[in-house]
């Protein structure tokens, strides 16, 4: 039986894996690129997981036209213990309150970012004490730290010599990005005190100047695109 668990997982990373190589050739050759997909994270715990349904939509687009991807702007939603999840290289995660991972969520996420995926979680404002803990349950053996400015998914297309954009203005606390790191690799990227997703959204949501918008998507292509190189 564990015989077994350990095919699947291995022919689940396999599948992300050839995932990403076509993604790394779509964004390196002068051939039109595949239509990939990235997905919204959906979980348990009571925390508004639909948070802001225009800003995905709206990040691929910015991203077709930026980067030359050809990501697809349905934007699919896919459960945190779902096998679904090894069909997308990208997963963003957001909401304004309780997370809650389950032992099959957290072997799921585990198995997931392990085999070479990658979750961005936008903390849209009162995340922050529920998802530090879920994270530690994640990997336990892993510290959540600050990434410096020097980090490369500040520095892709667009540079961000002091880190996140501030978009909206929550605490007034400066903005901050932190990561977990497996095995030397960027495997989450956690948003804090900043809410890109915000950003992302049609204008007439949050009335965000346009400026302010530009910002919070050209980082958001950054981390795409260190995603979809790295």
């Amino acid at each position: 039986m564990q015989e077994s668990m350990l095919r699947k997982d291995k022919m689940r990373s396999f599948k992300l894996i050839s995932v990403l190589t076509i993604l790394f050739f779509s964004l390196t050759s002068f051939s039109p690129p595949q239509t990939v997909q990235i997905a919204l994270l959906k979980y348990n715990g009571g925390g508004d997981w639909y948070a802001n349904p225009t800003s995905l939509p709206n990040l691929a687009k910015f991203c077709n036209q930026t980067l030359g991807t050809n990501i697809n702007t349905d934007i699919p939603t896919v459960d945190a213990g779902s096998a679904e999840i090894f069909n997308f290289p990208f997963v963003h995660m957001t909401g304004h309150g309780n997370v809650v991972f389950s032992s099959d969520d957290i072997s799921n996420l585990r198995n997931y970012l392990m085999g070479g995926g990658f979750l961005h979680i936008d903390d849209n404002y009162g995340m922050d004490k529920f998802i530090r803990p879920q994270l530690k349950k994640l990997f336990p053996e892993l510290d959540l730290v600050e990434i410096p400015f020097s980090h490369p998914i500040y520095h892709q297309k667009f540079t961000f010599n002091n880190g996140l954009p501030k978009i909206h203005e929550h605490d007034g606390k400066p903005p901050q990005g932190f990561g977990l790191f497996y095995k030397g690799r960027l495997i989450v990227f956690y948003s804090y005190e900043c809410d890109l997703g915000d950003g992302w959204e049609d204008h007439d949501v949050h009335h965000d100047s346009e400026p302010t918008r530009q910002k919070a998507l050209q980082m958001g292509s950054n981390i795409i695109q260190y995603v979809f190189t790295k």
